[in-house]
């Protein structure tokens, strides 16, 4: 393997994440409004289709060690882009709901298996003393997805609804064409460690720890546009700006998470968690500026939290990451998604009321924070 491989792979990883997560499923949060102002779907239903998003992501991450084994990496992750691409040219048919929600669903499953499998592989194929920085640039895709997202769909709402989900596909085609020859190849993994040997207590506090995050991050990522452009009267341009400022923080949090990891060891959760925290705390102030800070430590700590626990997954389990690191993404995408259809009904509820929502997710972010200042 040449020197420069390691740093292909990570690219590839992190064009992968831009793809299925940042594209796929966080492309859909500024898209939340003209949904329902163009009358495509009602809020409620937009609030659901976030949550089905959620549950593909479980059954994605639920499937992808065993698809990654049977095909190998490389081809689990082509058919990851390919089910992104597909979501996106499918959900430009104003079908309604019923169509809709299956589409997001593979938009889901496309995630769950592209952050199941790229980070290990990624780090797999690593030197020692770079994993961690490497496993930050492939989550940086996220974010950078985010951004990508939010500076394109102002422009791309204005021919229509369609012609957003049109050209949110045609980018994830063309990172799919960049990605597929630098794909990493790692070995084989070695069988997972017993669930009773050592580090495993440490393990379940950072999984646990790492769910109740998922579940907390729930409303900022589904409804935190939808409470600039709706809840504070900003408009659909506007909004798409406060979520580029949610890719802005996910791309920092994500590229220091890794190395807070191994520095800090179990404080670096804490650390996350807490600033987690004040997101949905900002996210509670009555006045419209608040969402800045908001939307910028939702990015920090929601997702830069998966670069932290897949960092401290690394330094206690070694190369047996993989098969945890698995079932930490199942474990998160379960938590959203029930979180995620718990809040749509609590959203229709009440009117379309966002105070519930984000309240309802800083109390499970203290829950969280609890669990990793503790044992995290």
């Amino acid at each position: 393997m040449t020197p420069r491989a390691p740093f292909a792979s990570s690219l590839a990883g992190a064009a992968a994440l831009c793809t299925t997560i940042g594209l796929a499923r966080f492309g859909y949060v500024p898209l939340f409004p003209a949904l329902v102002a163009a009358g495509w779907v009602g809020g409620g239903e937009a609030g659901a289709l976030g949550a089905t998003t959620f549950a593909g992501h479980l059954i994605g991450a639920l499937s992808a060690t065993r698809l990654g084994g049977a095909l190998g990496v490389r081809r689990a992750l082509d058919i990851a882009m390919a089910l992104a691409t597909l979501s996106f040219l499918a959900c430009a048919l104003p079908l309604g709901f019923a169509w809709l929600a299956p589409w997001r669903c593979v938009a889901g499953i496309a995630g769950g298996i592209a952050i199941s499998l790229a980070g290990p592989a990624v780090q797999a194929v690593t030197p020692d003393g770079r994993r961690g920085a490497a496993g930050g640039i492939v989550i940086a895709g996220v974010g950078v997805g985010v951004i990508a997202a939010s500076l394109l769909l102002p422009a791309l709402l204005s021919a229509g609804v369609a012609a957003a989900w049109l050209g949110l596909g045609l980018l994830s085609a063309a990172l799919w064409a960049f990605a597929h020859p630098r794909w990493p190849d790692p070995p084989a993994l070695p069988p997972a460690a017993p669930r009773g040997a050592g580090g495993q207590g440490p393990v379940g506090a950072i999984i646990l720890a790492y769910g109740l995050s998922a579940a907390g991050m729930t409303p900022p990522m589904v409804y935190l546009a939808d409470l600039a452009v709706r809840g504070h009267g900003m408009g659909i341009a506007a909004g798409g700006l406060v979520w580029a400022l949610f890719g802005l923080g996910a791309v920092i949090g994500t590229l220091g998470g890794g190395r807070v990891a191994d520095r800090l060891g179990r404080w670096a959760m804490a650390l996350w968690m807490a600033a987690q925290a004040g997101a949905l705390g900002a996210a509670l102030l009555p006045h419209p500026a608040a969402v800045i800070p908001a939307a910028l430590l939702s990015g920090f700590s929601g997702v830069g939290i998966s670069a932290v626990a897949l960092g401290r997954l690394r330094g206690i389990l070694g190369p047996g990451t993989g098969p945890a690191w698995a079932r930490a993404t199942a474990v998160y995408a379960a938590a959203q998604a029930a979180t995620g259809y718990a809040l749509a009904w609590l959203f229709a509820a009440t009117g379309n009321a966002h105070a519930p929502v984000f309240l309802a997710g800083l109390v499970l972010s203290g829950m969280g924070l609890a669990v990793a200042i503790r044992r995290g």
